[in-house]
């Protein structure tokens, strides 16, 4: 249900129809007042300045010839040429009625789906997860689940860490720990502690260097043993990424792996074809792209290095050579990357050579996303006391267990069953809304007091208002199979009919602009006109009328499922009581 279509298909026949040329803008958006009706046409304006006549006069032609009965009650002209479209009650209440009974609330689905490949996640597997990992996990499959739900097509591409010289000295290391009868999985069950390990020796144990760089040539080559080593190395670690993705909420499995190592065959093509179509060049031993639409103010210009003097490959390498994997092989109609803005130049230059090389043809849309860093209350970037890198595990058993010790506060008769499922769940809905709550590109501050608040735009404050919902049906006995139709008839109900129906362009915007954050502030806002409704508009009172209550509570079957909903795309999980 897009109710914005429908007037500016409206106001555009009736600009038409007042003289204007086809394909004018009507310029429909919300109203900021109430007074200014509930939505406006403010294209006269600019049409009137382009024709150079009178703007209200032209508005005048266009609020004759609109013909907008059954759904609007009122149009008004405002100032020099606003049109103030008042909709009509009983035509909002048709809408919410057909809503109600539609799986997907009104949003339409996608009539040509398309190809959308979404790389996201992409830790480094020598790694543990750690917070700098958050953001592009939770950011991704929020705007993967958005894409999901509109019907498009979604190809999930985990771009792992899973190759480069590092791993030489994490095999070297591995090596000696199975020849030692330790056993793999004991062995990498501190990641963290392992690369450490490693890393000292490589520093300082003589010969374990060189060691190490023989086993880069293994890898690298394809040696049996050494592949056989690197995939007992790979499988722990992605399972210790896979227990981050389930407690996190995230739709990522290992299925949609595609690390590093996927892209190594093809990656001395890369650099043949670049050379052979003359876009890279040889400089000092290194094959080199000079991106002149990237020249400096001095006119130097950006330099790409594809190869390094020794013949070594790149991320540059590799990211090119899934342009073409994903735009070739997947048939990739867009192609969206989740990282942090200090990439954003790399993924420009990306871009440009793919385009110029033919991996990346114009039809394939390319959307480099970055975002912001979590940062701590001083304003710096979010570490441990002793400036180590927080993992992420422990981030969220934090998260957990602070949740429990809060909700353990207001239900103190509360199960320990109870209070281990709705602890996760507030606890990671917390730190996630948290972070998705924000704008992409920005920076923010980490504060758990804010967070785990049951007050404001807060995903606890949103999961109580769809817990507060059900105690409602309950103490109703209201029953979804026996739904009956909705009448707005106070203005508290108009204004959610209202802003239910714009679930679908909140949509929209979110995949356009992969801003997870209009979805959240909608999400609150709908919550807080309910809230509102609620006080205004009484359902379990005794002198309200049985058609009235019955009204209400279809309404509030409709914001229930639309909280629930939201909140799923955005991967939290909403409960029946809290």
């Amino acid at each position: 249900m897009n109710i914005s279509n429908i007037l500016s298909e409206k106001v555009s026949a009736a600009m038409v129809a007042a003289g204007l040329p086809e394909g004018t803008n009507p310029a429909i958006s919300l109203s900021n007042r109430a007074n200014f009706g509930d939505y406006q046409a403010n294209g006269v304006m600019g049409a009137a300045k382009k024709l150079k006549t009178n703007p209200r006069e032209l508005a005048t032609k266009v609020v004759e010839a609109l013909d907008l009965t059954g759904i609007a009650e009122k149009i008004e002209l405002a100032g020099p040429g606003f049109i103030n479209i008042h909709l009509d009650k009983n035509w909002l209440a048709t809408q919410l009625n057909q809503v109600s009974n539609d799986k997907n609330l009104g949003v339409s689905q996608s009539t040509k789906p398309q190809n959308v490949v979404v790389d996201y996640s992409a830790p480094n597997l020598a790694k543990e997860m750690h917070v700098g990992h958050l953001r592009s996990t939770i950011i991704g499959d929020a705007v993967v689940r958005a894409l999901e739900f509109r019907g498009e097509h979604v190809i999930r591409q985990n771009h792992m860490g899973d190759w480069g010289t590092q791993f030489g000295m994490l095999l070297a290391h591995l090596s000696d720990k199975l020849a030692s009868n330790e056993v793999a999985e004991t062995a990498l069950a501190d990641l963290e502690n392992f690369y450490r390990e490693a890393k000292v020796r490589f520093d300082n144990e003589e010969g374990f260097a060189d060691r190490a760089r023989d086993y880069v040539v293994k890898l690298q080559s394809g040696e049996a043993q050494c592949a056989v080593l690197w995939q007992q190395f790979i499988d722990i670690s992605i399972a210790h990424s896979e227990d981050i993705y389930q407690k996190l909420n995230v739709t990522l499995t290992r299925d949609d792996i595609m690390g590093e190592s996927a892209y190594n065959h093809d990656l001395s093509k890369v650099i043949d074809e670049l050379m052979a179509q003359k876009i890279a060049v040889e400089d000092q031993g290194a094959k080199v792209v000079f991106i002149n639409e990237m020249a400096n103010k001095d006119g130097e210009p950006s330099v790409f290095i594809v190869q390094k003097s020794g013949g070594g490959y790149l991320y540059a390498t590799t990211d090119l050579s899934a342009c073409r994997y994903r735009s070739g092989e997947l048939k990739a109609d867009r192609i969206i990357i989740f990282t942090d803005a200090r990439q954003a130049l790399h993924f420009k230059q990306v871009e440009i050579v793919a385009r110029k090389a033919g991996f990346l043809p114009e039809h394939v849309a390319y959307d480099h996303c970055p975002f912001g860093m979590m940062m701590g209350d001083d304003g710096t970037p979010f570490k441990t006391r002793t400036g180590g890198t927080i993992k992420l595990a422990e981030l969220l058993d934090e998260a957990i267990v602070r949740a429990a010790a809060l909700i353990k506060e207001k239900n103190p008769d509360i199960t320990d069953a109870d209070l281990t499922e709705i602890s996760e769940k507030v606890g990671i809905g917390a730190v996630k809304f948290a972070d998705l709550s924000k704008n992409r590109t920005s920076d923010y501050i980490f504060n758990w007091k804010t967070m785990l608040s049951f007050e404001g735009a807060t995903a606890p404050y949103l999961q109580y208002a769809y817990s507060r919902i059900q105690s409602i049906f309950t103490k109703a006995n209201f029953s979804a199979d026996n739904l009956h139709s909705i009448a707005i008839i106070e203005p508290q109900e108009k204004a959610l009919a209202l802003k239910l129906l714009q679930l679908e362009n909140v949509l929209n915007a979110v995949i356009s602009e992969c801003t997870p954050n209009l979805l959240c502030n909608y999400l609150y806002e709908l919550a807080s006109l309910y809230m509102t409704f609620y006080e205004a508009c009484p359902i379990l009172k005794d002198e309200i009328t049985p058609d009235v209550k019955q009204s209400r509570l279809a309404l509030s079957h409709i914001i229930a499922n639309t909280l629930k909903q939201g909140l799923d795309i955005l991967g939290i999980d909403v409960m029946e009581r809290m």
